[in-house]
């Protein structure tokens, strides 16, 4: 099992960038939320969806992360320069916690959920998830909270239910206010 750090700070693609961090406990989300912009990178971050090449991290991307209390996955939307939606990914996770300096990490449990802006939904990494039980790296019962989470997720989306959609947006815009003030 992978544990996963919100401040990506080996990520060995990107030279410079910006990261914040806060704790929010309000009545629609009761958790932590971080942005991650992206000043100056190697090379962008592409990746295919249903045939489709999309460009998940370049120059001026925000990906913000929101980490639920109590919850089993973490959503990471990802932002172009525009500001538009390029995709929300949704981890599947055994554990979060925060590292002594405050900064969130999740224990990744393999299975994830990509939202397309067009409505497109995929599960992804059900053959990683397979790997790491008969690699013996995670528990059956491990396995079945994955499966169960995702299926949830899935039922959420499916039903119209999955809040972070418009909190994602309703966040951004907090963020892209605080954004322009340090800025002036």
């Amino acid at each position: 099992m992978k544990r996963k750090f919100s401040d990506r700070a080996n990520w060995r693609r990107i030279i410079r960038k910006s990261y914040s961090c806060m704790q929010i406990d309000q009545k629609e989300f009761h958790g932590i939320l971080t942005f991650y912009r992206i000043h100056e990178l190697r090379d962008p971050l592409y990746k295919v969806y249903g045939g489709k090449e999309l460009c998940l991290a370049d120059e001026g991307y925000v990906w913000m992360q929101h980490f639920p209390k109590g919850e089993h996955f973490v959503v990471t939307t990802m932002f172009d320069r525009d500001g538009k939606v390029v995709q929300w990914y949704i981890d599947v996770c055994k554990n979060q916690g925060l590292t002594e300096q405050k900064v969130p990490w999740f224990d990744d449990l393999y299975l994830d959920v990509v939202v397309l802006p067009s409505g497109e939904v995929f599960l992804m990494d059900e053959d990683e998830l397979e790997e790491a039980y008969q690699a013996g790296e995670i528990s059956y019962k491990d396995v079945q909270l994955a499966q169960k989470t995702a299926s949830r997720l899935l039922s959420m989306i499916r039903n119209g239910k999955f809040r972070f959609f418009t909190l994602s947006m309703k966040h951004k815009r907090l963020y892209d206010k605080a954004w322009e003030l340090s800025e002036s």
